[in-house]
């Protein structure tokens, strides 16, 4: 594949990322995400004030924007490090799309599709953390850094099912992704300091 047909694919994986379906969705159902709640275009914001079922179609076609592109990547060029770049292009994309000038989502559905892809038995671990963490807390900012700063450290550990040492790009574009991950949470790691973080309940708040 040539330089050209490359740089091709990765504008094409980033511009797929970029598209705001929490955005939309929440327009769709009269509501702009972007003024309300935690003002972010992403499935936990979409889910607190658009309502559940909304999160969670906002959630999975986050996922597929990271997922799919990457899973074609594999089957086109498998062995290679394109699957990779296409991936960490479609999560960029969601943080940073240029359909809303470059402001968007937190990225963990994108990440979580496009890990799935990848390294499937170590997104298995980092998804028990995030539930353990959120089943605990009733925080999915928190569940969500759990698991990212899990797969910052877990990516690099060949027994977890990763490349680790073996594959130092894939090791270090995993980590970086999962700390700008964090990063983006940086508002919510505030909120939860000062115990001021939304909780969610899944099957309602307990009485």
């Amino acid at each position: 594949m040539d330089a050209l047909a490359t740089v091709s694919i990765l504008i094409g994986a980033y511009l797929v990322g970029a598209i705001p379906f929490g955005f939309l969705i929440g327009k769709m159902r009269g509501v702009d995400v972007r003024t309300v709640g935690s003002r972010n275009i992403g499935a936990t914001n979409v889910f607190r004030t658009v309502g559940k079922k909304w999160g969670l179609l906002a959630f999975a076609l986050d996922f597929l924007k990271g997922f799919l592109p990457t899973l074609v990547a594999q089957r086109a060029a498998p062995g290679s490090q394109l699957p990779l770049l296409v991936g960490i292009m479609c999560v960029v994309g969601h943080m940073l799309t240029p359909y809303m000038k470059f402001k968007g989502g937190k990225g963990v559905a994108t990440a979580f599709g496009m890990l799935v892809a990848l390294v499937p038995g170590l997104v298995g671990v980092a998804f028990g953390v995030f539930a353990v963490a959120f089943a605990l807390s009733h925080y999915i900012s928190l569940g969500s850094c759990s698991a990212a700063l899990f797969l910052a450290v877990g990516v690099w550990f060949p027994w977890l099912g990763c490349a680790g040492w073996r594959d130092l790009p894939q090791a270090a574009l995993v980590t970086a992704i999962a700390v700008f991950v964090v990063w983006k949470h940086r508002g919510n790691i505030v909120r939860l300091a000062k115990g001021e973080e939304n909780k969610i309940y899944l099957f309602g708040k307990p009485q």
